[in-house]
């Protein structure tokens, strides 16, 4: 995997992925920045949630149940003093479908955070991470 980050102007950068696609970062006003594009650790955070929230689909999908929907809100704090790691993350996942199981939706969350999400695994040796999960039947 590989990724280039350019500076830009004043204090945006733009990281061009190794799949070609690009993502534009900026800083805070009171950092020189000017609000264009979001921080680079809230792309982190991103990161992570889309990770999570790709294996619940694939693993879901893979067990047969009927998924039309899935978002993850998450919550992070920060340590106060340099370097200002992730110390707590919550992720709070809303899953939508017919006729969901439960217990299967439970496991998808569970298997993302022990198994399979790289991003998860990383920030879990600075931040305390917790779960939780609702489902809307459609």
């Amino acid at each position: 995997m590989e990724c280039t980050v350019r500076w830009g102007d004043g204090m945006t950068f733009v990281a061009e992925t190794g799949s070609g696609h690009l993502v534009t970062m900026d800083g805070a006003p009171d950092g020189g920045g000017r609000n264009l594009a979001p921080r680079p650790m809230e792309v982190v955070l991103a990161g992570a949630g889309g990770c999570t929230a790709y294996d619940v689909v694939v693993i879901l999908k893979k067990n047969g149940q009927a998924i039309s929907g899935c978002e993850v809100s998450l919550r992070a704090e920060r340590a106060a003093a340099d370097p200002k790691v992730f110390t707590r993350i919550h992720y709070h996942f809303v899953v939508r479908g017919r006729n969901l199981k439960r217990n299967l939706v439970e496991q998808a969350v569970r298997l993302t955070h022990e198994k399979y999400c790289s991003a998860t695994a990383m920030l879990a040796h600075s931040a305390e991470i917790t779960k939780d999960f609702e489902i809307l039947d459609e």
